[in-house]
């Protein structure tokens, strides 16, 4: 689904609900490099479950900022409970956009400092 979709992670639902996300990272690190097979394993079993989320009133340079402080590249953008878009690394492959992200992250340590 990955590759077909030309995507770097899916979002995994069980009904309407978030129960994880499943990235390209993960197949290479939980499937592809202890050589598992691809067609038996359970997208259950390597997915990342309970991810990081994110809500859509939420700034976007926020959103990267803990993207970048916790080390991943996609999140899930959750609404009234449900899934409804991923905010991705590479939406801020634009340079203005990482000094937006720099910028929100200083600001975040500046009011944790002072209050």
């Amino acid at each position: 689904m990955l590759a077909g979709r030309h995507v770097g992670a899916v979002m995994i639902v069980d009904g309407e609900a978030l129960v994880g996300i499943l990235t390209e990272r993960d197949v290479v690190f939980r499937v592809v490099a202890p050589g598992l097979d691809p067609a038996a394993t359970a997208v259950a079993a390597v997915m990342t479950p309970k991810p990081h989320t994110t809500s859509p009133d939420v700034p976007f340079g926020s959103a990267l900022a803990v993207m970048h402080e916790k080390g991943f590249r996609h999140m899930p953008v959750i609404e009234n409970g449900k899934p409804v878009g991923i905010v991705s690394a590479r939406s801020a492959m634009d340079p203005e956009l990482e000094d937006f992200a720099a910028e929100a992250l200083r600001r975040e340590h500046y009011r944790a400092q002072h209050g």
